[in-house]
């Protein structure tokens, strides 16, 4: 029972910040390491095995959020002629820096990049390009669909989302914040966001679970399958709570949030 009681909670963890600007990173240093201690009941290789499962999870919740946006993407024949919409050109030249980046430093990010130490430094520099970018939604104008969006918007938006290949600065934080800045709505850029991490975080997993799929056992299924179903419904709820409240507060709250969180691990782990 106590291992089903870790899965649901690191379930919730995962499905509540993995989209959301605050590093679902930094809460599970905060709730595995310091709550749950879930290393002491699981080997190391299950413990990253049931990482791919949960995040799976979640990225199904998206392509539920959004499923009329991926039925446009899929058939764009059904758009009325003439008429401007986001197409999957926009989301493999949005990916291109990031996995190439990330392709490229896998081995340097993984040996150096995963440590508390980093996680804060990233929460904290994330959090500052977050209000950095409420600063500059202030002073233009803003797209207000995602269809509006060009090419080099979301290149440009893909170069943002490089920063997130460091721990803690979050991959939704950094995007985001790249869109407001570019002059796009918060709520546009949140969309797009979500959108374009279905197949970077799909591919990462499906890649990671192929490597880790020998260290599976049939007796860690309930433990798989109750994180999992946790974080799909708890990353419905983050999405759809926070696609709603996104153009209302903006990133400044987020980011303020990120400062205490940085300030919790630090004071913890340092």
């Amino acid at each position: 029972m106590r291992e089903l009681w870790i899965a649901f909670i690191l379930g919730v963890v995962e499905g509540l910040t993995e989209f959301a600007p605050i590093s679902s990173t930094g809460h599970m240093i905060i709730v595995d390491d310091l709550l749950l201690q879930s290393k002491n009941y699981f080997s190391s290789e299950v413990a990253n095995s049931f990482k791919i499962v949960i995040q799976l999870g979640s990225i199904l919740a998206v392509v539920i959020v959004f499923k009329n946006r991926f039925k446009q993407l899929l058939l764009p024949s059904d758009a009325p002629k003439g008429q401007k919409r986001l197409s999957f050109t926009h989301i493999i030249i949005g990916l291109i820096p990031a996995g190439v980046l990330g392709i490229l430093f896998e081995d340097v990010i993984d040996a150096h990049l995963f440590s508390v130490k980093t996680v804060v430094i990233g929460l904290i520099a994330g959090a500052i390009l977050m209000m950095l970018a409420d600063w500059k939604a202030k002073r233009q104008t803003a797209i207000q669909s995602i269809d509006q969006l060009t090419i080099k918007q979301a290149f440009l938006i893909g170069l943002f989302q490089c920063l997130s290949l460091w721990p803690g600065f979050s991959r939704s934080g950094s995007t985001i914040s790249g869109g407001v800045i570019l002059g796009i709505s918060h709520r546009t850029a949140a969309d797009f966001t979500f959108i374009m991490a279905v197949p970077i975080m799909l591919g990462a997993s499906l890649i990671s679970l192929k490597d880790h799929w020998a260290y599976f056992q049939w007796n860690a299924l309930p433990f798989f399958i109750c994180g999992f179903i946790s974080a799909f419904v708890f990353a419905l709820i983050s999405i759809r709570f926070f696609l709603v409240l996104i153009d209302k507060i903006k990133l400044t709250p987020f980011a303020l949030y990120r400062m205490v969180i940085a300030g919790i691990i630090s004071l913890t782990f340092l």
